[in-house]
């Protein structure tokens, strides 16, 4: 919903810390009445506009970094989302990740080294398009996958118990501890689309030809395991999360919805962290001063010069 002064009113959108998660109860519309798809997109390109100052300042302040995770059901527009959010920050100062299934090299480390390497310094912005996750969302549906992790004592699926995804949920929230405490800001996505919206979009994908690339049959496979991902992502959002680093549920089957609310959550996010451009010393302005007079200086001979060969 849309308050007075055109923000997103975000608190609907926020999971609880330490409640439980049925995704049933979080809608995948936009049920509002005082948004529509062009105020929307107007109030947007203000966001966007809005980041990117914000980023400026984030980059000249040097002591918070953000990272932003992005989760979905397939087509449910998380790359739009990066497109149509994200297109007014400086991409000398951000990066975005999108994870794959693990390679060979990877699984020969512990499952979060690789999601390690993506993370942001410090007045950067990291965007993973898929993130680390994974490991309690696809391999909970698919835990003969963990197989190929050659954990110690996991040595067939029977292994891989409550227990098993107990402590893995408690070393995400201990791995998000560590960057939260560190200056990394940390904000989950959830774009919940629903499974009529997720048909009718991978139709689309099959009857564009331009979009036909984006269209597996291994798409088609995992949403016939629509409701284990359900469960999965319900009990993910629960477990990890946190006030230190929050997830929230978007309505996703309104893509216009999904990239304005995304982006004022970050806005919101942005300001509560009161940063600002670095303030210069009184020898930094007077060393400031010395400069723009030998600059001026060079303009003065320049003149001097001209004036002599004519």
């Amino acid at each position: 919903m849309a308050n007075k002064e055109g923000t997103i009113v975000i608190k609907d959108h926020h999971v609880k810390p330490g409640k439980k998660v049925d995704l049933k109860d979080f809608p995948t519309k936009y049920k509002g009445k005082e948004l529509n798809k062009q105020e929307a997109e107007r109030l947007l390109e203000e966001g966007r506009k809005h980041l990117a100052e914000v980023q400026d300042e984030l980059y000249a302040h040097n002591k918070y970094s953000v990272l932003i995770v992005l989760q979905a059901m397939d087509a449910a527009g998380k790359d739009g989302a990066v497109k149509h959010i994200m297109s007014g920050f400086n991409p000398l100062g951000v990066k975005v990740y999108s994870f794959k299934a693990p390679n060979s090299t990877e699984l020969d480390h512990e499952y979060l080294w690789r999601h390690q390497l993506a993370l942001p310094a410090r007045g950067e912005i990291a965007i993973h398009n898929r993130s680390h996750y994974e490991n309690v969302l696809v391999t909970r549906v698919h835990p003969e996958w963990i197989l190929n992790e050659n954990i110690p004592g996991i040595d067939s699926v029977g292994d891989i118990d409550k227990e098993f995804w107990e402590k893995r949920f408690k070393q995400i929230r201990r791995f998000e501890k560590n960057l939260t405490e560190n200056g990394t800001i940390v904000l989950k996505f959830f774009l919940h689309v629903s499974k009529k919206e997720q048909k009718k979009r991978f139709l689309e994908r099959i009857d564009d030809p331009s979009k036909n690339w984006k269209f597996s049959l291994s798409d088609l496979k995992e949403r016939a395991h629509w409701d284990a991902y359900q469960k999965a992502y319900g009990e993910a959002l629960a477990e990890t999360s946190t006030d230190a680093s929050p997830w929230f549920v978007i309505p996703a089957d309104d893509k216009w919805y999904a990239r304005l609310a995304i982006a004022e959550i970050i806005a919101s996010e942005f300001s509560k962290l009161k940063i600002s451009y670095p303030v210069v010393s009184p020898a930094q302005k007077e060393e400031l001063q010395k400069a723009k007079v030998q600059l001026l200086a060079e303009e003065e001979d320049k003149r001097g010069e001209k004036k002599k060969k004519g």
